[in-house]
């Protein structure tokens, strides 16, 4: 069975952020440059001095939807802006949590989605404590950068249809399980 692209997730790039130093209001860029396993040239991370840069694991670049920032204003009484969330990528159209696990590309740039991006107490300290419940399992992407490349506010955020193929096998066949009442294992 073939996947075609319109079939799955595409989305639009509507703001980038970056931040040279730890704690510093991120700035937002009309283009960047994407680095290999590195981040977003001039921000925090891509140089190892973000504020989490000595834990393990890749954080090079972090995306957030437009619609949670929105949905967090409805519901808090707060505004929480692109900036002020501390992400670097600004997404609208794409639900950035079915990405973990997934390759996607950002204009011609891939990524592969590692983890959500949940909100912690330092966030909560550069804004307001609201933050902390208000983007629970919805502060966005943690993502590695698979390839140098140039993104650009309004580049297309689209899934990699051979992988999402390997999505589509993969739920298709836990859904067999399930009807089958056969439980995966944890290492599946």
């Amino acid at each position: 069975m073939k996947t075609e692209l319109s079939d799955n997730v595409t989305g639009r790039l509507l703001g980038i952020y970056i931040a040279a130093r730890a704690e510093e209001t991120p700035r937002q860029m009309e283009r960047v440059r994407a680095l290999t396993g590195c981040g977003l040239e001039g921000d925090r991370y891509a140089a190892m001095k973000g504020t989490f840069s000595d834990r393990p694991g890749h954080r090079d670049v972090t995306l957030i939807e437009s619609e949670v920032l929105e949905a967090y204003e409805r519901e808090s009484g707060k505004k929480l802006s692109a900036a002020e969330s501390r992400r670097n990528l600004l997404t609208q159209g794409v639900r950035l949590n079915d990405l973990v696990g997934c390759e996607f590309r950002v204009g011609a740039v891939r990524m592969r989605g590692l983890r959500l991006s949940e909100p912690c107490t330092h966030l909560m300290r550069l804004t307001h404590p609201e933050t902390l419940r208000g983007l629970v399992h919805r502060g966005g992407l943690v993502a590695e950068v698979l390839n140098d490349g140039e993104l650009m506010v309004g580049d297309l955020v689209e899934v990699e249809p051979a992988f999402a193929e390997a999505n589509h096998l993969r739920d298709a066949t836990a859904r067999h399980a399930a009807r089958q009442g056969v439980e995966r294992g944890d290492d599946e």
